[in-house]
């Protein structure tokens, strides 16, 4: 059996997070929990259900007790790899990196353009992440090999794995922050139909590979906005997070960056990613 813990970190303290862990079971991964934030994960692993109606909260992560949430809830197996969207690398960095820029060459023309880091974001948080992490055996995967005794930590970019999952050539326009640019014009209530739309496309594409995944999307209602469907959105992404981990594991996943950090992505229609692929660490 293998497990994937999947997490979507806030690049800074003030939003929430979205996290989940995958567990193999019988040849099929099956998803042990999901949840809109650190809290909420960690309560799920004492035996409290999430309240998608309440605001999740902020905060920084605490890798040690995420994971061991992760291990409790996956019925004492470890995790054997972490995926997380946030740059992070082996070596300190403040600015864009080699991984930045090829990741930007291969996917500008499917619309998938990358962050270039700085100081303030992620800087703080993906020093606690990789370095809370890299305490509890987990390397940051490159290009090169993990360390014996290490185990991976990838970075996954929910964008481009959006499109592998829904067999398009450009980006998937999921996002609630920038509806207004995807659909300029319409009306809140068009937005978030269609927002609830791709959401669901998105979770049946996942649930072909992976059991059991509790993610209740809300209705769309008078009553739900797009402010308050962020919670949804983060939670999915650190699904789609947790799937390119099984990817990975299954050596169908190419590195896009240098020994040190390397973005890792799922075959993609129309998009050259290059020949190299994840080993596969079953």
């Amino acid at each position: 059996m293998g497990v994937v813990l999947g997490i979507d970190p806030a690049w800074t303290e003030a939003n929430p997070s979205g996290v989940a862990v995958l567990q193999e079971v019988d040849g099929r991964w099956r998803c042990r929990a999901v949840a809109p934030g650190y809290s909420s994960f960690l309560a799920l692993a004492r035996g409290e259900a999430v309240d998608w109606r309440a605001e999740p909260h902020g905060g920084a992560p605490d890798p040690g007790r995420i994971l061991d949430a992760a291990r409790t809830l996956c019925r004492g197996a470890e995790v054997d790899v972490v995926a997380v969207d946030m740059p992070v690398s082996r070596i300190p960095f403040e600015q864009r990196r080699p991984a930045d820029d090829l990741a930007a060459r291969a996917l500008n023309k499917a619309g998938c353009g990358v962050h270039s880091p700085t100081p303030e974001r992620p800087g703080k948080i993906s020093a606690i992440m990789s370095g809370g992490l890299l305490a509890r055996g987990y390397q940051v995967a490159g290009t090169g090999s993990i360390s014996a005794g290490m185990r991976p930590l990838i970075e996954a970019y929910p964008h481009p794995a959006a499109m592998s999952l829904l067999g398009v050539t450009y980006r998937v326009p999921y996002k609630t922050s920038r509806t207004s640019k995807y659909w300029p014009g319409e009306p809140p209530a068009v937005r978030i139909a269609r927002l609830l739309d791709l959401w669901t496309r998105l979770r049946d594409a996942l649930g072909a590979s992976i059991d059991g995944i509790g993610l209740p999307l809300p209705k769309g209602d008078g009553g739900l906005t797009l402010s308050g469907m962020k919670r949804y959105e983060d939670a999915l992404d650190a699904l789609i997070c947790a799937w390119v981990g099984t990817k990975f594991l299954e050596g169908a996943c190419a590195p896009l960056g240098d020994r040190d950090a390397a973005i890792w992505v799922p075959p993609l229609p129309g998009v050259d990613i290059g020949n190299r692929r994840s080993p596969g660490w079953r």
